[in-house]
C-alpha cells in the first residue's frame, strides 16, 4: 500500500485504476431508480410525474454534496471523506430498499445522491497527482470507470429489478459498498490538505475563484446544460418504452444502458486529445452529435434501431463536452483542484436536476415529443455559450 502521495511523483497505476472501479460502482448509485422508476410508481401508487421526481431529487442531493462536501478536499484528509460518506451511503441505500412511503424514499434518495460525490474527490487527485502530460489521459480514466458504472448501473438494476424486485437492487447496492469501503481503507494513500484555514473561509474561496477565473462558469454551464439534456432522456425512457410498440420491462430498459458502452470507451479517448483538439471544438462536435440524437429519437421513436442508435449518440456527444471541459478546469488553479471540481460538478448537476424536471414537465405536457423539444433546446443553449464566449475572447482554447 502507498503511504502517501507526491505531486512530482505522479499517480501509481494501482492507485488509479482502483479509484476508477471505486468511483464506478460510487456513482452508480445515482442511477440505480432510472430504468425502475415505473417499477416504484406502481408498487407505491404515485403518478408518473413524482416516480420522475425520485430521478431529480437524487441528482438534487448530488449537487448539494458537490457544493458543501467536495471542497472539503482541500481542507481535511480526503480518506476521511471518503469513508464517512460511505457509511451514510450504507444506510440510506438499506432506507430505500425497506421504503413504503414516497416520503422516506425520497429523503433517502436525496441522502444517497449528497454521499455519491466520491468520485468527484477521485477527479482531483488524478489530475493533481498526475505528471502533466498525462493529466488529461489519467482524468480519463477516473471518467471511464465513473461511466462504466453508470451503464452498468442501469443494465445491473433492470435485470434485477425485473426479476428480484426493485427493492432488492438496493439491498445489493448496500452490501457493494461496504466492499468498496473495505479497499478504500486498504488502498487509499493518505493525501494532505492544501488549503490553510477553516470551512468559512475555504467557501469564500469558492466564491473568489469564480469572480477572478470566469472560465469555470463558461466550462461549466455549458456542460451542465448538455447533462440536462442527457438526463432529460435517460429520466423519462422507462415511460416511453413501457408504452406500443415495445411494452418493454425494466430489463430491457437497463440493457439499453449497454448501448452507452461506446460513450463510456471515448471518454479516455477524449481525455488524451483535448489539448490536440481542444476544448471548443469537443463542445461544437458534442453538441452536434446530440442534436442528431434527438432528431433520431424523434424520427425513429418507434423502433429500437432509433432508441439505439439516439443513446449511442448522445453518450458520446455527452462525453465530448463534459471531459474536455473537465480535463480543461484544473488548469485554470491546479492548487485548488478540489474546489475548482465544486464549481464545475455542482454547476453540472444543478443542470442535470433542471433537465430532469423539465423533461418531467414536457413528457406530461406532450410525452416523447416534448422530452425531445426540451433536450434539444437545452443543446442549443450550450452550443450558444460556446458561441458567444468565442466571439466575446476572440482566443483560442
Amino acid at each position: 500500500m502507498e503511504k502517501s502521495l507526491k505531486i512530482d511523483q505522479g499517480i501509481p497505476t494501482k492507485v488509479l485504476l482502483t479509484l476508477a472501479i471505486v468511483a464506478g460502482v460510487s456513482v452508480a448509485n445515482l442511477y440505480y431508480n432510472q430504468p425502475l422508476l415505473n417499477m416504484i410508481r406502481t408498487d407505491l401508487h404515485i403518478t408518473e410525474f413524482h416516480a420522475n421526481f425520485i430521478s431529480m431529487i437524487t441528482q438534487t442531493g448530488y449537487a448539494a454534496g458537490l457544493f458543501f462536501i467536495v471542497p472539503l478536499g482541500d481542507l481535511v484528509k480526503k480518506k476521511n471523506i471518503v469513508l464517512i460518506n460511505f457509511a451514510l451511503l450504507i444506510i440510506s441505500l438499506i432506507t430505500i430498499g425497506l421504503s413504503r412511503n414516497i416520503w422516506v424514499l425520497l429523503t433517502a434518495s436525496f441522502v444517497t445522491g449528497v454521499c455519491s460525490i466520491v468520485p468527484q474527490i477521485f477527479v482531483p487527485i488524478a489530475a493533481q497527482y498526475s505528471i502533466p502530460k498525462n493529466r488529461g489521459r489519467n482524468v480519463g480514466i477516473i471518467i471511464s470507470g465513473l461511466l462504466t458504472g453508470i451503464l452498468a448501473s442501469r443494465v445491473f438494476s433492470g435485470i434485477m429489478g425485473e426479476y428480484f424486485g426493485w427493492r432488492a437492487v438496493f439491498f445489493i447496492a448496500a452490501v457493494i459498498m461496504v466492499i468498496a469501503t473495505v479497499v478504500i481503507m486498504i488502498v487509499l494513500p493518505e493525501i494532505n490538505p492544501t488549503f490553510k484555514g477553516n470551512y468559512r473561509g475555504l467557501m469564500k474561496s469558492i466564491l473568489s475563484l469564480i469572480v477572478k477565473q470566469p472560465r469555470l462558469l463558461v466550462y461549466s454551464s455549458r456542460a451542465a446544460l448538455a447533462f440536462g439534456s442527457f438526463l432529460g432522456m435517460w429520466s423519462t425512457l422507462a415511460f416511453k418504452m413501457h408504452l406500443a410498440p415495445f411494452h418493454a420491462g425494466s430489463n430491457i430498459i437497463g440493457l439499453l444502458g449497454l448501448c452507452g458502452i461506446v460513450g463510456a470507451l471515448s471518454a479516455s479517448f477524449v481525455g488524451k486529445y483535448v489539448k490536440q483538439v481542444g476544448v471548443r471544438n469537443f463542445n461544437v462536435i458534442g453538441c452536434f452529435l446530440m442534436l442528431t440524437a434527438w432528431s433520431i429519437f424523434v424520427f425513429g421513436e418507434n423502433s429500437y434501431a432509433g432508441i439505439i442508435s439516439g443513446i449511442i449518440l448522445l453518450d458520446i456527444g455527452m462525453q465530448c463536452i463534459q471531459l474536455s471541459n473537465q480535463a480543461s478546469i484544473f488548469d485554470v488553479c491546479p492548487e485548488a483542484s478540489s474546489r475548482i471540481n465544486t464549481i464545475f460538478m455542482t454547476t453540472y448537476f444543478i443542470g442535470g436536476s433542471l433537465g430532469t424536471l423539465l423533461a418531467g414537465i414536457a413528457w406530461k405536457i406532450d410525452q416523447w415529443h416534448g422530452v425531445a423539444f426540451t433536450g434539444m433546446l437545452l443543446i442549443i443553449c450550450s452550443l450558444l455559450i460556446t458561441i458567444i464566449e468565442k466571439a466575446l475572447s476572440g482566443h483560442s482554447e
